[in-house]
């Protein structure tokens, strides 16, 4: 074993011989080593005894200009004092390297992983009621697309508050607010689970403001917007997609099943996610009525739908498109018969008939504001109350106690509702066809709807 008094300058000229391994001891600090490879790489060890009298050795570093003989030595005096009080720190270090490969949640994409699995089972309920399956396929989708290639493989001691504000900033700068805040929202309830897991001790989403400023969507369709728009889902023939550059233009694809879809959202009032999740089993066509569980309502109560005839009508085309008659879904995802259409499918359809008809800024939830603005204008007249009700909102107590309304008022409020969606079907075929329908088309008498 070769003891020298080591300087910068041995450190740096050492080499070890072929087929050999070099250890040069420090003379002027006990244990410390500069172990030298056969290839040239150059690691320092320090060899110490513990209070029970073992000998362990300890890698400290490799060799570096920022890890040269000075900083060794302060490192090993640094260590020589937590010996003396009965550390050992080769044995901390395994047992740190023990725990760390034993832990399922290293990364961000392990927990988001977890997160998932947690809240479809059940096990998590953030709000003390289990999440929706449309809930959890948005969340999905925007940890897919943005915050898993962000934040995915970093150890979660690495996400930290300033690394998740430069990544919503990120989004912010590229104009997607929505998402920006969305995703601030995920990844707080990510990290709530992680701490109600005993991984990590803090929150760091927790206390950072919303990333964007969200200005509430008032978008609502004139009657020339709307005619056009039905039209399309009735026959897209000769609608051309805007060609891109060095393309040529091409025809509107969306299938007939996705157009029945959103003609159903225009005429029923309901959001696209309950449109295109809807289930044989949901369905009474005999009587028209639509019962749609709780679990598919963003207020998690069940939600009971009256079905206006040409609803019925429209909903019978889409069995028929079915390639799988016994299928449970309405609207089949092209994948799996047995799972139901994206929601966000009949978004980018709405999107692509809306470009090629040249109406700008238009979503599916607008098609819900329009209706709904329709039914309480002077046009139908139908009261809030009752709007209420067919949209399936859970706040609006028509002028009662709210206790009364949850506890001691059990009605469906069906007649009215169907009457609400009925005239509602009526104004929309007469700004469709340009004909009027006067048995259809009236004023709601007062107290009726």
């Amino acid at each position: 074993m070769a003891t020298i008094k080591l300087t910068d300058k041995a450190v740096l000229a050492a080499s070890a011989e072929v087929g050999k391994r070099l250890e040069l001891w420090d003379e002027q600090t006990p244990g410390l080593c500069l172990r030298v490879s056969e290839g040239g790489k150059k690691v320092w060890v320090w060899r110490y005894r513990t209070l029970d009298g073992r000998q362990p050795r300890l890698t400290l570093g490799d060799y570096s200009a920022k890890h040269g003989l000075r900083w060794a030595r302060d490192e090993v005096e640094d260590l020589r004092v937590k010996v003396r009080r009965g550390a050992d720190p080769a044995a901390d270090r395994n047992q740190a390297r023990a725990t760390a490969q034993a832990q399922t949640l290293r990364t961000f994409d392990d927990l988001a992983d977890a997160y998932l699995a947690a809240c479809e089972s059940g096990e998590w309920k953030p709000k003390n009621k289990k999440k929706r399956a449309s809930t959890l396929s948005g969340e999905t989708g925007l940890l897919r697309r943005h915050i898993r290639p962000a934040l995915g493989s970093l150890r979660l001691e690495d996400v930290t508050r300033p690394t998740i504000k430069k990544f919503l900033r990120g989004l912010v700068a590229k104009g997607i607010n929505a998402h920006a805040n969305k995703a601030h929202a995920i990844i707080r309830q990510c990290f709530a689970y992680a701490m109600n897991e005993e991984r990590v001790a803090a929150n760091p989403a927790v206390g950072l403001p919303a990333p964007a400023v969200q200005a509430p969507r008032g978008r609502i369709l004139t009657d020339d917007e709307m005619k056009a728009f039905w039209r399309a889902l009735e026959d897209p023939t000769g609608l051309m997609q805007p060609a891109k550059p060095g393309k040529v233009a091409e025809p509107v694809g969306v299938t007939r099943k996705v157009r029945i879809a959103l003609q159903l959202a225009m005429l029923l009032m309901q959001r696209r996610g309950e449109v295109a999740g809807m289930l044989m089993a949901e369905l009474d066509l005999e009587r028209g009525l639509w019962n749609i569980p709780g679990d598919r309502m963003k207020g998690g109560i069940p939600h009971l739908v009256p079905l206006p005839s040409l609803s019925v009508q429209l909903i019978k085309e889409a069995l028929a498109l079915r390639k799988t008659a016994g299928g449970p879904c309405v609207f089949p995802s092209p994948r799996s018969a047995e799972k139901p259409l994206l929601a966000n499918s009949v978004t980018h359809a709405m999107k692509e008939i809306a470009t090629a008809l040249g109406i700008k800024d238009i979503s599916p939830h607008d098609l819900r504001r329009t209706a709904s603005t329709a039914l309480t204008s002077e046009r139908l007249g139908a009261s809030p109350f009752i709007r209420s009700k067919v949209l399936g909102h859970r706040g609006d107590t028509g002028g009662g106690s709210a206790v009364s309304m949850i506890y001691y008022d059990a009605n469906t409020y069906i007649a009215e509702k169907r009457r609400a969606l009925e005239a509602w079907e009526g104004l929309l075929l007469e700004i469709v066809t340009g004909k009027a329908r006067a048995s259809n088309v009236r004023r709601l008498p007062a107290g009726a709807a």
